[in-house]
């Protein structure tokens, strides 16, 4: 069961954070991840991100504890919006 919670969690923080790459990648945007900040580079960082939350939250077995999996995602992607929503992103300055 605490599988569950911990794979959801980390679903939440990956899709949250794959979220905004993904989306400033397919408009052509640049966006700054580890690897640059191309709108290629952002289209597979993003599309890499979603599969592997799809992969965790798959490994969580949603279907069998649902109320906990929702938890874990929520928790996991309040964090990471957070950080998006700040508009701070690695090598920039205020």
């Amino acid at each position: 069961m605490w599988q569950a919670v911990l794979l959801a969690l980390l679903a939440g923080v990956l899709g949250a954070n794959a979220y905004p790459h993904f989306t400033k990648g397919i408009t052509a945007q640049r966006f700054l991840t580890v690897f640059g900040s191309s709108p290629v580079v952002n289209v597979l960082a993003g599309w890499s991100g979603l599969a592997l939350a799809g992969l965790c939250l798959w490994g969580a077995h949603p279907v069998r504890y649902p109320g906990l999996v929702l938890l874990g995602l929520a928790v996991g992607a309040l964090p990471m919006g957070l950080f998006h929503a700040a508009g701070r992103t690695i090598g920039t300055r205020d």
